[in-house]
């Protein structure tokens, strides 16, 4: 199984064009060590020349044109893109959908909840039926595994997270299985097995025993601490309020990983204000103590 890391960054990206937080305005002046990154997907692919998408966000287009097994000019319009899962409905991992829109019909994989969302607060289907037929959507349906033809060898489990809808859901205050997913991607020929969840607000045990028999994970990096956004003057909800396990504190997501001695251990969707961006903190350097990497774009992994 082959994973690409096209964006590593939460929404906004990083730095965020409307920030100046000590992370964003130390990049810009160069007193900051750090990578610039775009908003959080991956591509993965059991051949390396057909692949899935997972998200589309808003920096779609600079992500494939990085990336140069998504344009392997077989024809005169072509794309490496075979299929698109989306974990949930919101903006900065949907949006790039609209600049898909030349490439249409698009086979798209998301549950229920996400369909309904995107067909009514925020109608990308209804939107984009209007080049070529749009999205054709394949439904996630939470209680089995699925496989996408392009892929054969691949098989995805999704996993019900605790989070939140969209501002823009029709059920944006009452929470429902399905609003996000994690997934479970397992490569049926090595046995690598894949743990991707860039949302994750809650573990509990069955998750954890999940987490453990996996090779790989690549899990919500979002904030150091619950109330990061808060301390930096740049928001006033909590990371759990928006659905992430921050890293640090009593039952964070590093006390998690520490948990799990056999996988390989990867932060996603890094917010711009997170301190592990700034390759010399302290909060950076416990990372490397505890074995725990920082995605980047561009970052490959083989399973």
């Amino acid at each position: 199984m082959f994973v690409q890391i096209l964006g590593s960054a939460a929404g906004g990206g990083f730095p965020q064009w409307n920030c100046n937080c000590a992370n964003c305005a130390g990049f810009r002046s160069g007193s900051l060590r750090a990578k610039a990154r775009t908003q959080s997907s991956i591509a993965i692919s059991d051949d390396g020349v057909n692949w899935v998408l997972c998200n589309a966000s808003p920096d779609i287009r600079a992500q494939l044109q990085s990336f140069a097994p998504m344009q392997p000019g077989r024809a005169l319009r072509d794309t490496g893109i075979s299929a698109i899962i989306l974990m949930d409905s919101q903006i900065d991992h949907t949006t790039g959908l609209l600049s898909l829109r030349e490439g249409c019909p698009h086979q798209v994989w998301c549950t229920d909840m996400v369909h309904e969302d995107l067909s009514t607060g925020f109608p990308l289907f209804t939107m984009l039926t209007h080049w070529n037929g749009g999205l054709s959507w394949n439904r996630i349906e939470l209680d089995r595994s699925f496989t996408i033809p392009a892929c054969p060898s691949l098989r995805f489990t999704p996993l019900p997270l605790r989070s939140a809808a969209p501002p823009y859901s029709p059920h944006r205050f009452d929470p429902h299985p399905g609003d996000n997913i994690g997934l479970i991607v397992e490569d049926l020929n090595t046995g690598g097995k894949l743990f991707y969840a860039p949302g994750l607000g809650k573990v509990d045990a069955p998750l954890l025993e999940i987490m453990a028999g996996s090779d790989c994970l690549l899990v919500d990096g979002t904030m150091w601490d619950d109330d990061e956004m808060q301390r930096r003057g740049v928001g006033t909800r909590t990371g759990r309020e928006m659905g992430h396990l921050a890293q640090n504190g009593p039952g964070g997501m590093l006390e998690v990983l520490e948990q799990l001695p056999k996988p390989r251990k990867v932060l996603i969707h890094i917010n711009n204000t997170n301190p592990i961006l700034d390759e010399d903190s302290p909060e950076r350097a416990e990372l490397g103590r505890r074995k725990v990497e920082v995605a980047y774009d561009g970052m490959s992994i083989v399973l």
